[in-house]
């Protein structure tokens, strides 16, 4: 019991943390770019509200860069997210929406619908491109996790080979809609979904991953003790009442429709939800319902740093925030998937 209230003390006290660097990152974001506005100015535009805007600097904070950031924020927290829930699902800590294809069935189920499905977006309204990334997401999930299942198990490397196959073929599918398509300025559009950005963020188009990520992170959150039993395997959580295979198909389908909704607005970008899950659990323990907001507040934080990066590390040109997550997220998985590999053992 005394070790419960410690833990809880701390992720308190860690959540208290990541929120204040949340909020110091979005100040951040809104006062650095081309045009660099004093942190103090910031928060009285901030503060005096966006009905009371004024000159150029307000106009900045409120139309340019709080979408921005406000986007940042949401993705990085519903991608955390996503990845702690894959890797209790899969039961591997190697889990994340880019590794397992994912993002990637997100962005092709969104450049399709670009490229060739004006019509059924029309007939969707604006729901079109959403519902065409959670298709895709969700396919790419089924598709990885089939494959890397066999007689009963998965190990670490049909996991990670299942998953890079499976986003070789939508890579292939991707440039294959690329070439077919009437219209060269689709270029761009394919690019963004490919390599991930929020330079794109508007005002209008926050509100549905917002109630994606609110509405995802709650129910899921409300699922921790059956995703806590997962930990102890197939057989334990059977023993314990759970019905593994019905409760992992249904929060296969929701973790795919937070995934594809946000993946339709910021492009696929990886390793968030693989470092940041990591991370919490060395604060928060391997528990859902302490595991998930921290996961949350610290991609958030995550996700807001790594877009100023690629904001003002080249300036006045502009990296891809996904490139700046695969080159910090890239030698991670190189050392977790030695270290997993080490552990299971040559044969595995």
């Amino acid at each position: 019991m005394t070790g419960g209230r410690r833990l809880g003390r701390r992720t308190a006290a860690v959540l208290v943390l990541l929120a204040a660097a949340l909020a110091g990152s979005a100040v951040a974001g809104l006062a650095l770019g081309p045009v660099r506005i004093a942190p103090g100015q910031v928060l009285d535009i901030v503060l005096d509200g966006p009905g009371a805007r004024g000159g150029a600097f307000a106009s900045i904070v409120w139309d340019v860069r709080m979408p921005r950031v406000l986007l940042g924020a949401v993705v990085g927290a519903g991608l955390a997210v996503a990845g702690a829930v894959l890797q209790a699902l899969v039961r591997n800590a190697l889990a994340d929406p880019f590794l397992l294809g994912a993002s990637s069935g997100a962005s092709a189920g969104a450049v399709l619908v670009v490229v060739f499905g004006a019509g059924a977006a029309g007939i969707l309204g604006g729901t079109g491109l959403p519902f065409a990334a959670f298709a895709g997401s969700l396919a790419a999930l089924v598709a990885v996790y089939a494959l890397a299942r066999r007689g009963g198990t998965m190990t670490t490397a049909r996991l990670v080979l299942a998953g890079v196959a499976v986003q070789y073929v939508l890579s292939a599918l991707t440039s294959l809609v690329l070439v077919l398509s009437a219209h060269p300025d689709q270029i761009r559009s394919v690019l963004f979904w490919t390599l991930g950005g929020l330079g794109g963020a508007r005002w209008d188009e926050l509100a549905l991953p917002a109630v994606a990520l609110l509405v995802g992170t709650g129910l899921l959150v409300t699922l921790a003790r059956p995703l806590d039993l997962l930990l102890a395997g197939e057989e334990g959580a059977r023993t314990l009442g759970l019905d593994t295979s019905r409760f992992r198909a249904a929060v296969f389908v929701l973790t795919s429709l937070v995934i594809g909704v946000l993946v339709a607005y910021s492009g696929a970008i990886g390793f968030v939800g693989l470092m940041v899950p990591h991370a919490a659990r060395m604060v928060a323990g391997a528990g859902h319902r302490a595991l998930l907001p921290v996961c949350a507040l610290a991609g958030a934080v995550f996700l807001t740093l790594a877009d100023l990066l690629a904001r003002t590390a080249a300036a006045p040109r502009e990296i891809p925030v996904g490139v700046v997550t695969a080159l910090v997220g890239g030698p991670f998985f190189l050392w977790m998937l030695r270290r997993s590999t080490r552990s299971e053992g040559v044969a595995g």
